[in-house]
């Protein structure tokens, strides 16, 4: 996998996470597309190191977790929240940023960095496979100029019961997007220095490359990174 230079001097430098998820190579083409310079890594100085991290995930909600907590993520992804060091989740990316999921009656724990919990969508048609539109609320950063963009989704679970208390005094509540496949559920959640999509921005076409690159301009330039990352041309081992 190549790194590629943008030729922004600026362009922030963002880890996709390698734990062993699947199909990471077109989420790391397109953040190359939308402006990053871009590593597969899941070395714990890199992680820390990085502008942004994006985790991706694709499959159980169970074997994400597995691979994640292999390579120590639960604890790089909390330190780097602590920190406010932003961090991008993915189709289960986002799930397990929630409490728990819950497939074939077996519950397994996530990250919790929100309560709630992940389960089938009940729909009268699962997988909800294709494309599909969101409802972000007002002054979503993510959604920015996109808010009557389609987006595209390929999944059986979801979190239908957003739970986070939003009346704690002096913080902000997390911004919830919405889109419905039978039932209402959890498109996309921004909170601070965490975000997440349920659907796939590198399968969206320009919407969901005007995506990335609306999170990526959140990201701090802190050069960190700074020759760590590959060269023009480099190959990086996964």
């Amino acid at each position: 996998m190549s790194g590629v230079d943008t030729g922004v001097r600026d362009a922030p430098d963002v880890v996709v996470l390698d734990y062993g998820a699947g199909n990471v190579r077109s989420a790391v083409r397109a953040l190359e597309a939308a402006g990053a310079r871009v590593k597969l890594s899941a070395d714990p100085r890199d992680v820390a190191d990085a502008d942004g991290l994006l985790v991706p995930g694709v499959g159980a909600f169970e074997a994400v977790m597995s691979g994640l907590r292999a390579v120590d993520a639960p604890r790089l992804i909390d330190r780097r929240l602590s920190g406010g060091r932003p961090v991008l989740g993915i189709c289960v990316g986002l799930q397990v940023m929630f409490e728990r999921g819950v497939e074939h009656g077996r519950e397994s724990e996530g990250l919790g960095q929100w309560p709630g919990t992940v389960e089938r969508l009940a729909a009268p048609v699962v997988p909800h496979m294709g494309w599909n539109t969101v409802q972000p609320p007002e002054g979503s950063v993510l959604f920015r100029g996109l808010e009557d963009e389609r987006f595209y989704f390929v999944h059986s679970y979801g979190v239908q019961d957003w739970a986070f208390d939003q009346s704690i005094e002096q913080m902000s509540p997390p911004a919830v997007t919405w889109a419905k496949h039978g039932t209402p559920f959890v498109a996309a959640v921004e909170n601070g220095p965490l975000s997440a999509t349920q659907f796939h921005p590198e399968k969206s076409s320009r919407a969901g490359l005007a995506l990335l690159r609306n999170w990526l301009a959140t990201l701090p330039r802190t050069g960190r990174m700074q020759g760590r990352m590959p060269a023009t041309g480099a190959e990086v081992t996964p």
